[in-house]
């Protein structure tokens, strides 16, 4: 009776390649700003009253406020390598392969209320926060895709684009070189 060993009977699925990662969370004084809410908040619990109406909505208000912070700062903007050297943008539940990138260019922090505003697409697929001051543009080139482009927001577009879309980082670079002295 021959065996056949796990290794032998699984397909070869190495995992992708992390080429960048990022990690958008709220701004340090966000923390602040709920630190003293919730401390407003349960001294007016616990004014005239015993110390038990102080503790109790410090505690929960404390981890309604962590809670809060922590989900706000959840998306995270990811470039992986498969294997077969396909490169994927993944951003919550969203992916983009860089085969379907025709063009990309970094907005920087004051072009983004024009790119937000009225120039957006509304078929266009965003991922912005208020408190990421730049984003990346990726014009999609997928006739079985409607959507015209990406905008994700970045705290470094120029390393997201490098580890994306390298192949066109020499046009970026030239575009941006362009930019400045116009």
């Amino acid at each position: 009776m021959a065996t056949v060993s796990n290794k032998q009977a699984q397909p070869n699925t190495a995992e992708p390649k992390v080429l960048y990662s990022e990690r958008q969370w709220v701004p340090w004084y966000w923390w602040l700003i709920a630190a003293f809410i919730v401390a407003l908040i349960s001294a007016q619990f616990a004014l005239n009253r015993a110390a038990l109406w102080l503790y109790i909505p410090a505690v929960v208000l404390s981890v309604l406020a962590v809670w809060v912070l922590v989900w706000l700062s959840s998306t995270s903007v990811v470039v992986e390598e498969d294997p077969d050297g396909t490169r994927w943008l993944v951003t919550g539940q969203a992916n983009l392969p860089h085969t379907v990138v025709s063009r990309s260019l970094a907005v920087p922090a004051t072009a983004k209320r024009n790119a937000m505003g009225r120039q957006l697409d509304p078929a266009a697929f965003v991922v912005s926060h208020g408190w990421v001051p730049e984003m990346v543009m990726l014009v999609l080139d997928d006739p079985e895709d409607p959507t015209p482009y990406w905008l994700v927001a970045s705290k470094h577009p120029e390393q997201l684009l490098a580890a994306f879309l390298p192949e066109q980082q020499s046009d970026a670079d030239q575009a941006a070189v362009t930019t400045r002295n116009a």
